[in-house]
């Protein structure tokens, strides 16, 4: 791909682009090239902050002309940096954020650049929800496309399972709107074939009636982990559809409920989410309660108000890995315990086990994200600030996915990695992968839009 050897023009994008256009010389340029991912450094010819969707469809169209590569920015989560595209252009969806709800219809049409925060906020004054990510600050988007796990999967199911229609701009710059009705084999693949169809400039969704969560956060001595990790399992294995959550190792907070001195050490942390109110949730805590845990805070919360909770600190280095578990014996807890050791602390970096299953796993949908059937991921989640623990950083996650591999399926939820090349891309969307080619060939020939976990046009 070449670039752009002239400052940006934004009569070259067209004279009703709604938007901002950035270039390199431009206030503000460095700040809208920041993405979540402090390792990631690039320098994009243009950013097209775009206003609407005619606007996306006016950079897609514009970057062709020019042969700049694309790149599609929302949340700007994407460990790999996808949201950057250098010497390439930026399609920047922030400024397409707006939420709207059908409370008599039980939907949500959300724009391309909205964030998991402005979904949940959009969605509770009318005591609604559906199932978004682990924290706020996600972007919808490539959340949803790539499958969408979530504290609420086992209830409601995963986010890809409640899309109703799909608003994309196509490879062509041309608008169109995928939902089982129009352009149905295009709506299947974007049940997890994330970005790779085109750009989402609005999503719908189906919501379900939800006024409260209870959210129990239980600290622990490290050492426990095992014993606390078995209660967890078999808590989570008998459990309804209306619990779900975590347990994760990780640098303990300095919080009142957290004890001072686990404030900066390696502590082991027990979430669990109830969908309902304390008269729900305290009779399936009962097992881990007793296990007498050094700190405790259980809360009965409006959903989108626990959603900020554990929102991660922007600044970090990341890197990220993943292996779903086909079961959890002893043996595999003691492998998930053995392999924290490495890990950076104090750090932000996480050690987390995830409690799938339920509405999520039972699914009979043949949409491209087989991981939905495993009952249990762990998800090394490396989150540090000196480059000089970069290739430690990395091992250590590596070490983890070594540490459980007996137990792991194949499959993988993609939005859970970085670049961990071709057979782990192929795993992640399984024996759909033949399909979604196909898809591919029909709306993006050139795959124009292959700054994702790749699918090549068949």
């Amino acid at each position: 791909m070449t670039t752009l050897t002239r400052p940006a023009d934004p009569s070259d994008l067209g004279r009703h682009f709604r938007g901002r256009i950035l270039s390199a010389t431009d206030p503000g340029y460095d700040r809208a090239r920041t993405v979540w991912n402090a390792m990631i450094d690039r320098r994009p010819a243009l950013i097209a902050q775009c206003g609407d969707a005619a606007d996306v469809a006016a950079a897609v169209r514009h970057a062709r002309q020019h042969n700049l590569e694309i790149a599609v920015r929302g949340g700007g989560h994407s460990v790999q940096g996808n949201a950057l595209a250098e010497g390439g252009l930026v399609v920047d969806l922030r400024g397409m954020r707006d939420v709207t709800v059908d409370p008599d219809a039980r939907t949500v049409r959300v724009e391309g650049g909205a964030t998991i925060g402005d979904l949940d906020r959009g969605t509770q004054p009318f005591g609604l929800a559906t199932t978004g990510g682990r924290v706020s600050t996600t972007g919808v988007g490539g959340f949803a496309l790539g499958g969408g796990t979530g504290w609420l999967d086992r209830k409601f199911g995963l986010a890809c399972d409640n899309l109703v229609s799909v608003e994309l701009v196509t490879a062509a710059g041309e608008q169109v709107v995928a939902s089982e009705r129009e352009h149905p084999e295009l709506f299947w693949a974007l049940h997890g074939g994330g970005g790779n169809f085109g750009v989402a400039t609005a999503l719908t969704f189906r919501l379900y009636e939800l006024a409260t969560v209870t959210a129990a956060l239980m600290v622990c001595e490290p050492e426990s982990g095992p014993e606390v990790v078995r209660v967890f399992r078999d808590l989570l294995t008998d459990a309804s559809d209306d619990v779900g959550g975590g347990v994760m190792y990780a640098t303990g907070p300095e919080e009142e409920f957290v004890p001072e001195q686990l404030h900066g050490r390696l502590s082991l942390l027990v979430l669990v989410v109830v969908a309902g109110g304390r008269d729900v949730a305290l009779p399936q805590l009962r097992a881990l309660l007793d296990l007498r845990p050094v700190g405790i805070m259980v809360e009965e919360l409006p959903y989108a108000d626990f959603q900020c909770m554990l929102d991660d600190p922007p600044g970090h280095r990341n890197y990220w890995s993943a292996e779903h578990l086909s079961s959890l014996p002893d043996a595999a807890v003691d492998a998930f315990h053995g392999a924290v050791a490495p890990m950076i602390v104090p750090s932000a970096s996480q050690h987390v086990l995830f409690a799938a299953g339920g509405a999520a796993g039972r699914e009979s949908s043949d949409y491209p994200v087989p991981w939905r059937r495993a009952p249990w991921v762990v998800h090394p989640f490396a989150l540090w600030t000196d480059p000089a623990d970069d290739d430690r950083a990395r091992r250590w996650a590596r070490e983890v996915r070594a540490a459980v591999k007996p137990w792991a399926t194949g499959d993988i939820y993609l939005n859970f990695i970085t670049d961990e090349g071709a057979d782990r891309v192929r795993a992640g969307y399984g024996p759909a992968w033949p399909r979604l080619a196909a898809v591919k060939r029909e709306w993006d020939p050139d795959n124009v839009f292959h700054l994702n976990h790749n699918v090549t046009p068949a």
